[in-house]
């Protein structure tokens, strides 16, 4: 199973949800509240998870400024109906068999998901 970060803006409800359903999900507001960015996609990939946020900022650092790229991405360009939600939407990304999360950074909006290569 794909081990997950979630960012400080993915609601702790979310994280409660997701590892009551089994996943293993760390959270950086548990340990390292208001890490910059670049820590986080350094924490990401040292502890080869799969970053999940609602922060646009983790594309341009791994695209633009070459940050330290995690094994994944999942951008959540999603408005949020409930602090459960989130993970309603992650859950069924990670487990559905047509989609790639590792090596991609995939955009999550109403209209579907959009992935690209990190590599």
């Amino acid at each position: 199973m794909i081990g997950l970060l979630a960012d400080e803006n993915f609601p702790l409800p979310s994280v409660v949800r997701l590892r009551t359903a089994g996943f293993d999900v760390v959270a950086i507001s548990e340990f390292a509240r208001g890490a910059p960015d670049v820590d986080v996609l350094r924490f990401a990939r040292e502890q080869n998870r799969v970053l999940v946020t609602f922060d646009r900022d983790f594309g341009e650092l791994i695209y633009r400024d070459l940050a330290p790229v995690p094994p994944g991405v999942i951008y959540l360009r999603v408005v949020a109906t409930s602090p459960e939600h989130p993970a309603r939407i992650v859950a069924d990304l990670v487990s559905d068999p047509s989609l790639q999360i590792l090596g991609r950074f995939s955009v999550v909006t109403g209209d579907g998901v959009r992935q690209r290569a990190l590599h």
